[in-house]
């Protein structure tokens, strides 16, 4: 529940329709759309749409950060290992966010203040997970 200072902002409506078997199209109205597959054959399953937002979210944040430091991101990708309850819901039980970043200038303290402000201040999709799930990192910086 948010605190009672907590604005709520509205958020565009997702619209998501079945295409078959287990697929689906995934947009915002007039927006781009994202296929996903239940089955994971044909696209990305709804829990790896959820950790690539986790990423992505992430490494947005840490891109801005960076930015903002003057040590602006050449190259960034972010691998993602996760556990899952075995149990129904298998929802996510932890996350790893592996960064591999260039970033000239930047060193492994404003590299890792960057990706540690994003993971537990900034990012909305971590935000938006259970409390009790541990979301790490590590960084590789590379030249």
């Amino acid at each position: 529940m948010p605190s009672t200072h907590t604005k709520l902002l509205p958020h565009p409506a997702i619209e998501v329709e079945w295409v078959g078997a287990s697929e689906f199209e995934a947009h915002r109205n007039g927006g781009p759309r994202i296929h996903i597959d239940g089955d994971s054959k044909a696209a990305p399953s709804p829990f790896d749409t959820l950790l690539a937002a986790l990423a992505t979210c992430a490494a947005t944040d840490v891109v801005s950060i960076l930015a903002k430091q003057r040590t602006p991101v050449r190259a960034l990708s972010v691998s993602v290992e996760a556990q899952r309850v075995d149990a129904t819901p298998r929802r996510l039980a932890s996350a790893i966010l592996h960064f591999s970043m260039a970033a000239p200038g930047a060193t492994p303290a404003k590299a890792g203040r960057a990706v540690e402000l994003s993971v537990t201040k900034y990012c909305s999709v971590r935000s938006s997970l259970l409390t009790e799930i541990p979301v790490t990192w590590t960084i590789a910086l590379k030249e």
